[in-house]
């Protein structure tokens, strides 16, 4: 099996079981799995998040995700129990097809660190 064909494999497993323990099966897309991630990170979860604390739950699965790859480092937890990371690395210009294969090629090996998919 190609690498290309492993990724879509292990990223439609990651969006099947994500999805039926999340959505009742209706498929959810990457920014609803990196809001996900951005939760787990947290670790809130009986929390109901306003706008703006779902956008900076987005950032922090962004660069926990981006981590493994040396654009991020994290720094610290702050008071209320959020995690803040510095920027190691500007990301490179990406076209938009990139920036999606990139960031699902990171949350299939955040799931494969969490052993949640083979």
């Amino acid at each position: 099996m190609s690498r290309d064909e492993q990724l879509k494999s292990r990223w439609e497993t990651v969006v099947t079981i994500l999805s039926n323990q999340f959505a009742d099966g209706e498929i959810l897309d990457l920014d609803a799995i990196i809001y996900l991630i951005g939760v787990q990170e947290l670790g809130q979860f009986n929390k109901t998040f306003k706008k703006d604390e779902k956008v900076n739950l987005m950032h922090i699965a962004i660069c926990r995700l981006l981590e493994p790859y040396g654009y991020y480092e994290f720094e610290f937890f702050d008071n209320d129990g959020w995690p803040h990371y510095k920027v190691k690395e500007q990301l490179p210009p990406l076209k938009a097809g990139e920036q999606s294969v990139l960031m699902k090629e990171a949350i299939v090996n955040y799931f494969l660190e969490k052993q949640l998919i083979e």
